[in-house]
């Protein structure tokens, strides 16, 4: 599989008269090692493979790591052979989604069960192993914008990994979850650097450290966040692997509810379904900042920026103003925008309708969802009773929800215990360095930790 800009894609297909980028496709290794394209934009496949023969026959014993295996081989032929991504696959996955099927209606994907109980873990343990593979001889440096619990993902997933440096650009906010042994000042490979300014001054200071590509290629820098498809690849696994988990027992339509705030699991998605997954739609499951329903309902260039102020809500990880991945979900409009209207439907769902939505959870099934997944199953109720709808949807849940124990016991009256191997992830960390929002600041301070 090769990979062009979605600045290319988006002159190619109809940009007011702009001519096509000259820009050559480049392979999943240098996209992945390069991250960002030096043309501007994000790295899109130059076409998606149908892989219908490799997952269709699978069957509901098939496990994680062999889906992963199978899928990267035959995505990335010529790259990772079969014996290579079976190295990936085993060294990444230790664990794997868990399917629930509440009734004929939904099902719900559990995506916390790894080291750090959110859904993250599985395309930053996937990155963390698959740089080790590419990595022949050399050092690698990872940057991440980073806050809360992605953070501490990116930090355990690349913990003692063979000649890589990760460097953590903080928001300005506590930091939580790291462990000080391994900073790369007590002989670690752990660089935490808290940035005065937001998770989106952390983002655009990502940005404009690997751009310097004289600092970058110094250092081989490339990102751990989902502007790297090497991160974002693997999260369209887990949607294949509930696919054969549940194709024998579902009749009619079949739609995902996810969760969107940077898109990212969205993007995973509609690649699943390009790649041959047998798929109705994807509900994308907003909170009440809403900030994209009419890009996605109308897909529309002039849509993709967001001027609304953003509304703190009780599920922080959706709350965006600009959503890395907007830019590959334009390229999908571009491509077919009547098909795309058809394939992802919009749903606002405001925190009182969470809140219900958790009870409801309980009440009805038994069942704990964190606020996020209570996005999308709230807005899952709404699609199914809102049209003629004869068909499932499954709830993607991307939280543990002990990590929200005060708003179960608000909805529910419930407590919930911390598992211990979480419960470690809420201890006070501080950083290497504190820094203003600037490259020159940040590049003295990675220099300044060798």
């Amino acid at each position: 599989m090769y990979f062009i800009s979605t600045e290319k894609v988006l002159k190619d297909r109809g940009h007011d008269g702009v001519p096509a980028l000259q820009t050559a496709a480049v392979s999943f290794k240098e996209a992945v090692l390069r991250c960002l394209p030096s043309e501007g934009g994000l790295f899109v496949p130059e076409s998606e493979p149908d892989l219908r023969s490799f997952f269709l026959h699978m069957g509901e014993e098939t496990t994680f790591q062999e889906l992963t295996a199978a899928i990267t081989s035959h995505l990335f032929e010529g790259e990772l052979n079969p014996l290579s991504a079976s190295r990936v696959a085993e060294k990444a996955y230790s664990f794997e989604p868990e399917l629930i099927q509440l009734d004929d209606s939904f099902s719900v994907l559990n995506l916390y069960n790894g080291p750090t109980g959110i859904f993250k873990d599985f395309g930053i343990n996937f990155l963390a192993a698959l740089l080790e593979e590419l990595l022949e001889s050399g050092v690698c440096m990872v940057v991440a914008a980073a806050r809360g619990n992605t953070g501490v993902a990116i930090a355990r997933a690349f913990q003692n990994r063979r000649d890589i440096t990760t460097v953590l650009l903080c928001p300005d906010e506590p930091i939580y979850g790291l462990d000080k042994t391994t900073y790369a000042n007590q002989g670690g490979n752990l660089i935490p650097i808290r940035i005065k300014g937001n998770l989106d001054d952390c983002q655009k200071l990502l940005s404009l450290l690997i751009h310097d590509r004289k600092f970058s290629e110094r250092y081989r820098i490339t990102a751990a966040n989902s502007i790297n498809p090497g991160r974002l690849f693997p999260q369209s696994f887990y949607f294949l692997y509930s696919f054969i988990k549940l194709k024998k027992h579902v009749t009619g339509e079949l739609v995902y509810s996810i969760p969107s705030g940077n898109f990212g699991n969205l993007i995973a998605a509609l690649y699943a379904w390009k790649f041959g997954m047998p798929v109705n739609g994807f509900i994308a499951a907003m909170n009440a900042n809403n900030s994209f329903s009419e890009f996605i309902k109308n897909g529309t260039a002039g849509s993709i920026i967001n001027s609304k102020p953003l509304v703190p809500t009780i599920t922080p990880t959706l709350d965006i103003c600009n959503p890395s991945n907007i830019e590959r979900l334009a390229s999908f409009y571009k491509s077919a925008p009547a098909v795309m209207r058809n394939m992802v439907f919009p749903e606002s769902i405001d925190d009182e309708s969470t809140l219900n939505a958790i009870k409801t959870a309980w009440d009805k099934y038994g069942i704990y969802l964190d606020p996020h997944g209570a996005v999308a199953f709230a807005a899952a109720q709404k699609t199914a009773n809102s049209r003629n709808f004869n068909g499932h949807i499954v709830i993607l849940s991307t939280a543990h929800p002990a990590k929200y124990a005060d708003l179960i016991f608000k909805a529910t009256g419930k407590t919930l215990s911390i598992p211990e191997h979480l419960a470690s992830l809420n201890y006070r960390a501080e950083p290497i360095a504190e820094i203003k929002a600037d490259l020159e600041a940040l590049e003295s301070a990675i220099t300044g930790c060798f």
